[in-house]
Protein backbone atom coordinates (compact mmCIF):
# COMPACT_ATOMS: atom_id res chain seq x y z
CA UNK A 1 0.00 0.00 0.00
CA UNK A 2 1.31 3.47 -0.84
CA UNK A 3 1.96 5.98 1.91
CA UNK A 4 -0.76 8.42 2.88
CA UNK A 5 -0.20 12.09 1.98
CA UNK A 6 2.18 13.76 4.44
CA UNK A 7 -0.51 16.11 5.73
CA UNK A 8 -2.64 13.09 6.70
CA UNK A 9 0.09 11.37 8.69
CA UNK A 10 -1.27 11.26 12.22
CA UNK A 11 0.09 11.02 15.73
CA UNK A 12 -1.58 7.82 16.92
CA UNK A 13 -1.78 6.47 20.48
CA UNK A 14 -2.48 2.71 20.66
CA UNK A 15 -3.55 1.18 24.00
CA UNK A 16 -3.78 -2.59 24.37
CA UNK A 17 -2.50 -4.98 27.03
CA UNK A 18 -1.83 -7.72 24.47
CA UNK A 19 1.70 -7.14 23.14
CA UNK A 20 1.25 -9.15 19.93
CA UNK A 21 -2.00 -7.41 19.05
CA UNK A 22 -0.69 -3.91 19.69
CA UNK A 23 2.43 -4.61 17.60
CA UNK A 24 0.30 -5.71 14.66
CA UNK A 25 -1.80 -2.54 14.83
CA UNK A 26 1.26 -0.31 15.10
CA UNK A 27 3.01 -2.02 12.19
CA UNK A 28 -0.11 -1.72 10.05
CA UNK A 29 -0.23 2.03 10.66
CA UNK A 30 3.50 2.74 10.43
CA UNK A 31 3.70 1.38 6.89
CA UNK A 32 1.52 4.17 5.43
CA UNK A 33 3.42 6.75 7.48
CA UNK A 34 1.47 7.28 10.70
CA UNK A 35 3.56 7.90 13.85
CA UNK A 36 2.55 5.51 16.61
CA UNK A 37 3.00 5.59 20.38
CA UNK A 38 2.26 2.21 21.96
CA UNK A 39 1.33 1.61 25.61
CA UNK A 40 0.12 -1.50 27.38
CA UNK A 41 -1.19 -0.19 30.72
CA UNK A 42 -3.85 2.29 31.75
CA UNK A 43 -1.29 4.20 33.84
CA UNK A 44 0.94 4.82 30.83
CA UNK A 45 -2.08 5.63 28.70
CA UNK A 46 -3.15 8.32 31.18
CA UNK A 47 0.38 9.76 31.23
CA UNK A 48 0.45 10.00 27.44
CA UNK A 49 -3.04 11.54 27.35
CA UNK A 50 -1.95 14.17 29.87
CA UNK A 51 1.38 15.06 28.31
CA UNK A 52 1.28 14.02 24.65
CA UNK A 53 -0.52 15.40 21.64
CA UNK A 54 -2.44 12.95 19.48
CA UNK A 55 -4.71 12.98 16.45
CA UNK A 56 -6.13 9.47 16.78
CA UNK A 57 -6.46 7.32 19.91
CA UNK A 58 -7.03 3.57 19.52
CA UNK A 59 -7.94 1.58 22.61
CA UNK A 60 -9.02 -1.97 23.28
CA UNK A 61 -12.31 -2.17 25.15
CA UNK A 62 -11.34 -5.02 27.50
CA UNK A 63 -7.95 -5.10 29.22
CA UNK A 64 -7.98 -7.62 32.07
CA UNK A 65 -4.40 -6.81 33.00
CA UNK A 66 -5.65 -3.38 34.07
CA UNK A 67 -8.13 -4.85 36.58
CA UNK A 68 -8.15 -3.28 40.02
CA UNK A 69 -6.73 0.05 38.89
CA UNK A 70 -8.66 3.25 38.22
CA UNK A 71 -11.80 1.51 39.45
CA UNK A 72 -11.69 -0.97 36.58
CA UNK A 73 -13.79 -4.12 36.81
CA UNK A 74 -12.08 -7.47 37.37
CA UNK A 75 -12.50 -8.50 33.74
CA UNK A 76 -11.15 -5.20 32.49
CA UNK A 77 -14.42 -4.64 30.67
CA UNK A 78 -14.62 -0.89 31.25
CA UNK A 79 -10.93 -0.04 30.79
CA UNK A 80 -11.51 1.23 27.27
CA UNK A 81 -14.47 3.34 28.38
CA UNK A 82 -12.39 4.96 31.13
CA UNK A 83 -9.68 5.76 28.60
CA UNK A 84 -12.31 7.13 26.20
CA UNK A 85 -13.73 9.48 28.82
CA UNK A 86 -10.24 10.66 29.79
CA UNK A 87 -9.31 11.20 26.14
CA UNK A 88 -12.34 13.42 25.62
CA UNK A 89 -11.13 15.67 28.46
CA UNK A 90 -7.37 15.56 27.90
CA UNK A 91 -7.24 15.28 24.08
CA UNK A 92 -10.42 17.08 22.97
CA UNK A 93 -9.17 17.54 19.40
CA UNK A 94 -8.40 13.85 18.87
CA UNK A 95 -10.69 11.12 17.53
CA UNK A 96 -10.98 7.83 19.43
CA UNK A 97 -11.49 4.37 17.91
CA UNK A 98 -12.59 1.43 20.04
CA UNK A 99 -11.35 -2.11 19.30
CA UNK A 100 -13.71 -4.80 20.54
CA UNK A 101 -14.56 -8.47 20.35
CA UNK A 102 -17.82 -9.51 18.70
CA UNK A 103 -19.65 -10.03 22.00
CA UNK A 104 -18.89 -6.46 23.12
CA UNK A 105 -20.44 -4.71 20.12
CA UNK A 106 -23.38 -3.26 22.14
CA UNK A 107 -20.92 -1.71 24.60
CA UNK A 108 -18.83 -0.37 21.73
CA UNK A 109 -21.93 1.18 20.19
CA UNK A 110 -22.64 2.89 23.50
CA UNK A 111 -19.08 4.23 23.44
CA UNK A 112 -19.74 5.48 19.92
CA UNK A 113 -22.70 7.46 21.22
CA UNK A 114 -20.51 8.76 24.04
CA UNK A 115 -18.04 10.37 21.69
CA UNK A 116 -15.97 7.64 20.04
CA UNK A 117 -15.29 8.21 16.33
CA UNK A 118 -16.03 4.56 15.49
CA UNK A 119 -15.35 1.00 16.59
CA UNK A 120 -13.89 -2.03 14.86
CA UNK A 121 -14.25 -5.72 15.69
CA UNK A 122 -11.58 -8.34 16.20
CA UNK A 123 -10.03 -10.06 14.38
CA UNK A 124 -8.92 -6.94 12.54
CA UNK A 125 -9.06 -6.61 8.79
CA UNK A 126 -5.90 -4.50 8.53
CA UNK A 127 -6.97 -2.83 5.30
CA UNK A 128 -10.28 -1.76 6.86
CA UNK A 129 -8.41 -0.75 10.01
CA UNK A 130 -6.00 1.50 8.09
CA UNK A 131 -8.83 3.12 6.15
CA UNK A 132 -10.72 3.81 9.37
CA UNK A 133 -7.68 5.48 10.94
CA UNK A 134 -7.07 7.49 7.75
CA UNK A 135 -10.65 8.79 7.85
CA UNK A 136 -10.30 9.75 11.52
CA UNK A 137 -7.00 11.51 10.77
CA UNK A 138 -8.61 13.32 7.87
CA UNK A 139 -11.41 14.52 10.15
CA UNK A 140 -8.91 15.89 12.66
CA UNK A 141 -6.86 17.56 9.92
CA UNK A 142 -9.88 19.34 8.49
CA UNK A 143 -10.86 20.53 11.95
CA UNK A 144 -7.34 21.84 12.59
CA UNK A 145 -7.32 23.68 9.26
CA UNK A 146 -10.67 25.28 10.01
CA UNK A 147 -9.40 26.43 13.41
CA UNK A 148 -6.19 27.81 11.93
CA UNK A 149 -8.16 29.78 9.36
CA UNK A 150 -10.56 31.14 11.96
CA UNK A 151 -7.82 31.99 14.43
CA UNK A 152 -5.73 33.54 11.69
CA UNK A 153 -8.64 35.87 11.11
CA UNK A 154 -9.00 36.49 14.83
CA UNK A 155 -5.38 37.41 15.40
CA UNK A 156 -4.91 39.38 12.18
CA UNK A 157 -8.40 40.76 11.77
CA UNK A 158 -8.93 44.42 12.49
CA UNK A 159 -10.38 44.60 15.97
CA UNK A 160 -7.87 42.35 17.76
CA UNK A 161 -4.82 44.57 17.45
CA UNK A 162 -2.19 44.23 20.15
CA UNK A 163 -3.40 40.82 21.34
CA UNK A 164 -0.91 37.95 21.00
CA UNK A 165 -2.77 34.65 21.00
CA UNK A 166 -0.70 31.61 20.06
CA UNK A 167 -1.62 29.64 23.18
CA UNK A 168 -4.87 27.71 23.39
CA UNK A 169 -6.12 29.59 26.50
CA UNK A 170 -5.84 32.92 24.66
CA UNK A 171 -7.28 31.54 21.44
CA UNK A 172 -10.27 30.35 23.43
CA UNK A 173 -10.63 33.87 24.87
CA UNK A 174 -10.60 35.41 21.39
CA UNK A 175 -13.24 33.00 20.16
CA UNK A 176 -15.38 33.91 23.16
CA UNK A 177 -14.87 37.64 22.58
CA UNK A 178 -15.80 37.38 18.93
CA UNK A 179 -18.92 35.43 19.88
CA UNK A 180 -20.21 37.78 22.59
CA UNK A 181 -19.27 41.05 20.94
CA UNK A 182 -22.37 41.08 18.77
CA UNK A 183 -24.71 41.02 21.78
CA UNK A 184 -25.56 43.82 24.19
CA UNK A 185 -24.83 41.79 27.33
CA UNK A 186 -22.54 43.45 29.88
CA UNK A 187 -19.14 41.79 30.15
CA UNK A 188 -16.99 41.30 33.25
CA UNK A 189 -13.29 40.73 32.57
CA UNK A 190 -11.43 39.00 35.41
CA UNK A 191 -7.66 38.81 35.54
CA UNK A 192 -4.51 39.71 37.41
CA UNK A 193 -2.99 43.17 36.94
CA UNK A 194 -1.18 43.47 33.65
CA UNK A 195 -2.96 40.65 31.80
CA UNK A 196 -4.48 42.97 29.19
CA UNK A 197 -8.05 43.48 30.39
CA UNK A 198 -8.42 46.80 28.56
CA UNK A 199 -7.21 45.22 25.30
CA UNK A 200 -10.05 42.70 25.63
CA UNK A 201 -12.53 45.51 26.25
CA UNK A 202 -11.28 47.32 23.14
CA UNK A 203 -11.60 44.09 21.13
CA UNK A 204 -15.21 43.72 22.31
CA UNK A 205 -15.93 47.24 21.12
CA UNK A 206 -14.19 46.91 17.75
CA UNK A 207 -15.96 43.64 16.97
CA UNK A 208 -19.38 44.96 17.95
CA UNK A 209 -22.02 46.93 16.03
CA UNK A 210 -20.96 49.93 18.16
CA UNK A 211 -17.47 50.10 16.69
CA UNK A 212 -18.17 53.41 14.89
CA UNK A 213 -19.07 55.08 18.20
CA UNK A 214 -16.83 55.96 21.13
CA UNK A 215 -14.88 53.61 23.37
CA UNK A 216 -14.40 55.33 26.74
CA UNK A 217 -12.31 53.93 29.61
CA UNK A 218 -12.42 55.02 33.24
CA UNK A 219 -10.30 53.69 36.11
CA UNK A 220 -12.55 53.48 39.16
CA UNK A 221 -9.59 53.27 41.54
CA UNK A 222 -7.90 56.44 40.29
CA UNK A 223 -10.38 59.00 41.67
CA UNK A 224 -11.87 60.04 45.00
CA UNK A 225 -15.55 59.24 45.51
CA UNK A 226 -16.74 62.76 44.64
CA UNK A 227 -14.54 63.00 41.55
CA UNK A 228 -15.59 59.50 40.47
CA UNK A 229 -19.26 60.52 40.64
CA UNK A 230 -18.49 63.60 38.52
CA UNK A 231 -16.53 61.49 36.01
CA UNK A 232 -19.34 58.95 35.73
CA UNK A 233 -22.41 61.18 35.65
CA UNK A 234 -21.18 64.74 34.95
CA UNK A 235 -22.38 67.95 36.58
CA UNK A 236 -24.33 71.13 35.86
CA UNK A 237 -23.03 74.67 36.13
CA UNK A 238 -22.83 75.82 39.74
CA UNK A 239 -23.07 72.31 41.23
CA UNK A 240 -19.88 72.96 43.24
CA UNK A 241 -17.07 75.48 43.45
CA UNK A 242 -15.31 75.62 40.11
CA UNK A 243 -18.22 74.13 38.10
CA UNK A 244 -18.37 77.00 35.64
CA UNK A 245 -20.25 75.11 32.92
CA UNK A 246 -22.24 71.95 32.32
CA UNK A 247 -20.17 68.83 31.80
CA UNK A 248 -21.31 65.40 30.67
CA UNK A 249 -19.97 62.28 32.37
CA UNK A 250 -18.62 59.19 30.68
CA UNK A 251 -22.06 57.54 30.49
CA UNK A 252 -23.33 60.37 28.29
CA UNK A 253 -20.04 60.81 26.44
CA UNK A 254 -19.93 57.09 25.54
CA UNK A 255 -23.64 56.85 24.68
CA UNK A 256 -24.09 54.67 21.62
CA UNK A 257 -20.67 53.14 22.20
CA UNK A 258 -18.81 51.14 24.84
CA UNK A 259 -17.92 52.17 28.39
CA UNK A 260 -15.06 50.34 30.08
CA UNK A 261 -14.97 50.59 33.89
CA UNK A 262 -11.59 49.30 35.02
CA UNK A 263 -10.90 48.23 38.62
CA UNK A 264 -14.62 48.18 39.40
CA UNK A 265 -13.85 46.19 42.56
CA UNK A 266 -12.33 49.38 44.03
CA UNK A 267 -15.51 51.42 43.60
CA UNK A 268 -16.90 52.69 46.96
CA UNK A 269 -20.17 51.09 48.12
CA UNK A 270 -22.07 54.38 47.89
CA UNK A 271 -21.04 54.73 44.25
CA UNK A 272 -21.93 51.10 43.59
CA UNK A 273 -25.53 51.86 44.55
CA UNK A 274 -25.64 54.86 42.19
CA UNK A 275 -24.07 52.85 39.37
CA UNK A 276 -26.61 50.07 39.86
CA UNK A 277 -29.49 52.53 39.49
CA UNK A 278 -28.04 53.86 36.23
CA UNK A 279 -27.67 50.35 34.85
CA UNK A 280 -31.24 49.48 35.85
CA UNK A 281 -32.89 52.62 34.46
CA UNK A 282 -30.55 53.56 31.60
CA UNK A 283 -30.58 57.17 32.83
CA UNK A 284 -28.08 59.39 34.64
CA UNK A 285 -28.61 62.47 36.75
CA UNK A 286 -25.76 64.98 36.66
CA UNK A 287 -24.39 66.28 39.97
CA UNK A 288 -26.43 69.32 40.98
CA UNK A 289 -29.36 68.42 38.71
CA UNK A 290 -32.68 66.62 39.08
CA UNK A 291 -33.15 65.98 35.36
CA UNK A 292 -32.61 62.37 34.23
CA UNK A 293 -30.77 61.94 30.94
CA UNK A 294 -31.12 58.85 28.78
CA UNK A 295 -27.94 56.92 27.92
CA UNK A 296 -27.15 53.81 25.89
CA UNK A 297 -23.80 52.16 26.56
CA UNK A 298 -22.38 48.65 26.26
CA UNK A 299 -20.74 48.12 29.65
CA UNK A 300 -17.48 46.23 30.02
CA UNK A 301 -16.12 46.04 33.57
CA UNK A 302 -12.82 44.65 34.81
CA UNK A 303 -11.20 43.75 38.10
CA UNK A 304 -8.29 41.82 39.55
CA UNK A 305 -10.18 41.15 42.77
CA UNK A 306 -12.36 38.26 43.90
CA UNK A 307 -15.75 39.95 43.79
CA UNK A 308 -17.54 36.97 45.31
CA UNK A 309 -15.24 37.10 48.35
CA UNK A 310 -15.86 40.85 48.54
CA UNK A 311 -19.63 40.22 48.47
CA UNK A 312 -19.31 37.87 51.46
CA UNK A 313 -17.24 40.52 53.25
CA UNK A 314 -19.86 43.18 52.53
CA UNK A 315 -17.49 45.14 50.30
CA UNK A 316 -19.29 44.68 46.99
CA UNK A 317 -22.99 44.64 46.18
CA UNK A 318 -24.29 41.28 45.03
CA UNK A 319 -27.03 42.87 42.91
CA UNK A 320 -24.44 44.98 41.09
CA UNK A 321 -22.27 41.90 40.56
CA UNK A 322 -25.06 40.06 38.77
CA UNK A 323 -25.88 43.21 36.77
CA UNK A 324 -22.35 43.62 35.38
CA UNK A 325 -21.68 39.89 34.91
CA UNK A 326 -23.75 39.13 31.84
CA UNK A 327 -20.74 37.27 30.40
CA UNK A 328 -17.50 36.62 32.28
CA UNK A 329 -14.16 36.55 30.47
CA UNK A 330 -11.32 35.21 32.62
CA UNK A 331 -7.83 36.10 31.41
CA UNK A 332 -5.05 33.64 32.31
CA UNK A 333 -1.85 35.01 33.86
CA UNK A 334 1.20 35.04 31.62
CA UNK A 335 2.76 32.09 33.49
CA UNK A 336 -0.14 29.94 32.26
CA UNK A 337 0.31 30.92 28.61
CA UNK A 338 4.08 30.69 28.20
CA UNK A 339 3.75 29.77 24.52
CA UNK A 340 2.85 33.42 23.92
CA UNK A 341 5.93 34.87 25.63
CA UNK A 342 8.42 34.56 22.71
CA UNK A 343 5.88 36.20 20.36
CA UNK A 344 5.16 38.96 22.87
CA UNK A 345 8.89 39.58 23.23
CA UNK A 346 9.39 39.88 19.47
CA UNK A 347 6.44 42.25 19.26
CA UNK A 348 7.78 44.25 22.20
CA UNK A 349 11.27 44.53 20.68
CA UNK A 350 9.88 46.18 17.56
CA UNK A 351 7.56 48.40 19.60
CA UNK A 352 10.37 49.52 21.91
CA UNK A 353 12.56 50.46 18.96
CA UNK A 354 9.76 52.46 17.35
CA UNK A 355 9.35 54.47 20.57
CA UNK A 356 13.00 55.53 20.36
CA UNK A 357 12.35 57.15 17.01
CA UNK A 358 14.52 57.14 13.86
CA UNK A 359 18.27 57.62 13.68
CA UNK A 360 19.83 60.90 12.68
CA UNK A 361 19.08 61.46 9.04
CA UNK A 362 15.71 59.70 9.29
CA UNK A 363 16.89 56.09 8.90
CA UNK A 364 14.95 53.46 10.83
CA UNK A 365 16.61 51.85 13.84
CA UNK A 366 17.31 48.13 13.44
CA UNK A 367 15.37 45.86 15.81
CA UNK A 368 17.74 44.07 18.24
CA UNK A 369 18.19 40.31 18.16
CA UNK A 370 17.77 38.22 21.31
CA UNK A 371 19.82 35.16 22.19
CA UNK A 372 18.21 31.80 22.83
CA UNK A 373 19.55 31.78 26.39
CA UNK A 374 17.92 35.15 27.15
CA UNK A 375 14.69 34.09 25.51
CA UNK A 376 14.54 30.89 27.55
CA UNK A 377 15.24 32.75 30.81
CA UNK A 378 12.48 35.25 30.08
CA UNK A 379 10.10 32.48 29.07
CA UNK A 380 10.72 30.48 32.24
CA UNK A 381 10.15 33.47 34.57
CA UNK A 382 6.81 33.60 36.43
CA UNK A 383 6.02 37.27 35.52
CA UNK A 384 3.93 38.33 38.54
CA UNK A 385 3.22 41.60 36.73
CA UNK A 386 2.17 39.70 33.60
CA UNK A 387 2.32 41.26 30.13
CA UNK A 388 2.71 44.80 31.45
CA UNK A 389 5.83 43.80 33.38
CA UNK A 390 7.24 41.89 30.40
CA UNK A 391 6.78 44.88 28.08
CA UNK A 392 8.54 47.19 30.57
CA UNK A 393 11.43 44.75 30.94
CA UNK A 394 11.88 44.45 27.18
CA UNK A 395 11.77 48.24 26.83
CA UNK A 396 14.55 48.59 29.42
CA UNK A 397 16.65 45.86 27.79
CA UNK A 398 16.33 47.50 24.38
CA UNK A 399 17.40 50.89 25.73
CA UNK A 400 20.37 49.34 27.54
CA UNK A 401 21.51 47.24 24.56
CA UNK A 402 21.19 50.08 22.06
CA UNK A 403 23.04 52.39 24.45
CA UNK A 404 26.00 49.98 24.43
CA UNK A 405 26.11 49.67 20.63
CA UNK A 406 29.04 51.25 18.86
CA UNK A 407 27.28 51.41 15.50
CA UNK A 408 23.57 52.35 15.81
CA UNK A 409 22.90 51.22 12.22
CA UNK A 410 23.79 47.59 13.06
CA UNK A 411 21.30 45.46 14.98
CA UNK A 412 22.57 44.81 18.50
CA UNK A 413 22.03 41.58 20.43
CA UNK A 414 20.21 41.27 23.75
CA UNK A 415 21.73 38.60 26.00
CA UNK A 416 21.20 37.35 29.55
CA UNK A 417 23.36 40.17 30.95
CA UNK A 418 20.75 42.66 29.75
CA UNK A 419 17.99 41.01 31.81
CA UNK A 420 17.27 42.86 35.07
CA UNK A 421 18.91 41.39 38.17
CA UNK A 422 15.63 40.48 39.88
CA UNK A 423 14.87 38.12 36.97
CA UNK A 424 18.37 37.06 35.96
CA UNK A 425 19.69 36.16 39.42
CA UNK A 426 16.81 34.17 40.86
CA UNK A 427 19.37 31.35 41.04
CA UNK A 428 22.65 30.48 39.40
CA UNK A 429 21.30 28.84 36.27
CA UNK A 430 17.65 29.81 36.00
CA UNK A 431 16.49 26.44 37.37
CA UNK A 432 15.10 25.42 40.79
CA UNK A 433 17.78 25.01 43.44
CA UNK A 434 19.12 21.50 43.92
CA UNK A 435 18.07 19.68 47.13
CA UNK A 436 20.51 19.51 50.02
CA UNK A 437 22.84 16.50 50.12
CA UNK A 438 21.05 13.45 51.50
CA UNK A 439 17.59 14.98 51.03
CA UNK A 440 14.93 12.79 49.49
CA UNK A 441 13.61 13.62 46.04
CA UNK A 442 10.39 15.57 46.12
CA UNK A 443 7.22 13.80 44.97
CA UNK A 444 6.89 14.12 41.21
CA UNK A 445 10.58 14.92 40.69
CA UNK A 446 12.55 13.36 37.86
CA UNK A 447 15.04 11.68 40.15
CA UNK A 448 15.37 8.05 39.16
CA UNK A 449 13.31 8.46 36.01
CA UNK A 450 14.49 6.58 32.90
CA UNK A 451 16.66 8.67 30.58
CA UNK A 452 14.17 8.05 27.77
CA UNK A 453 11.46 9.70 29.87
CA UNK A 454 13.73 12.66 30.69
CA UNK A 455 14.60 13.15 27.03
CA UNK A 456 10.98 12.95 25.95
CA UNK A 457 9.94 15.49 28.56
CA UNK A 458 12.79 17.86 27.65
CA UNK A 459 11.80 17.77 23.99
CA UNK A 460 8.11 18.22 24.80
CA UNK A 461 8.73 21.20 27.11
CA UNK A 462 11.14 22.87 24.70
CA UNK A 463 8.67 22.55 21.83
CA UNK A 464 6.00 24.05 24.06
CA UNK A 465 8.20 27.02 24.94
CA UNK A 466 9.09 27.60 21.28
CA UNK A 467 5.44 27.26 20.22
CA UNK A 468 6.30 24.25 18.06
CA UNK A 469 9.23 25.84 16.20
CA UNK A 470 11.43 22.80 15.51
CA UNK A 471 14.45 24.76 14.29
CA UNK A 472 14.46 26.90 17.42
CA UNK A 473 13.80 23.91 19.69
CA UNK A 474 16.68 21.92 18.18
CA UNK A 475 19.03 24.85 18.75
CA UNK A 476 18.00 25.15 22.40
CA UNK A 477 18.38 21.40 22.94
CA UNK A 478 21.82 21.41 21.32
CA UNK A 479 20.95 18.84 18.66
CA UNK A 480 20.47 18.92 14.92
CA UNK A 481 17.04 19.45 13.41
CA UNK A 482 17.19 16.00 11.75
CA UNK A 483 17.94 14.42 15.12
CA UNK A 484 15.01 16.26 16.67
CA UNK A 485 12.71 15.11 13.87
CA UNK A 486 13.82 11.51 14.43
CA UNK A 487 13.18 11.86 18.17
CA UNK A 488 9.72 13.28 17.51
CA UNK A 489 8.86 10.21 15.45
CA UNK A 490 10.43 7.89 17.99
CA UNK A 491 8.49 9.34 20.93
CA UNK A 492 5.27 10.09 19.07
CA UNK A 493 5.52 13.83 19.76
CA UNK A 494 4.24 16.78 17.71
Amino acid sequence: MSSVPSDLRAQVLIIDDEADHVDVMAEALKKPGHICTVVSTVERAMDELKHGSFDVIITDLRMPEAAGKFGIATDGGDAGLIILRSARKLQPNAEAIMVTAHGDVPTARAAFKDGAYDFIEKPLDLQVFRELVNRAADTVLLRHEAKRENLGELVQHEGFEGIIAASEPMRKILRQVKSVSQSTLPILVIGESGTGKELIAQAVHRNSPRDKKRFVALNCAAETESLLEDQLFGHVRGAFTGAEKDREGVFEYASGGTLFLDEIGDMPLKMQAKLLRVLETGTVVRVGSNEPRQTDVRLVSATNKDLQAMIKAGEFREDLYFRIKGVQVTLPPLRERREDIPRIINHALAKAVSKLGPLKGGASRPVPNITDAALMRLTSYAWPGNVRQLLNVVQNMVVTAIGEAEDPTVATTIDIRHIPDEIRTLDDDGAPAEPAPGAEAAPGSLAGAPLEQLEKRAIRETLRLTAGNREHAAKLLGIGERTLYRKLKEYGLK
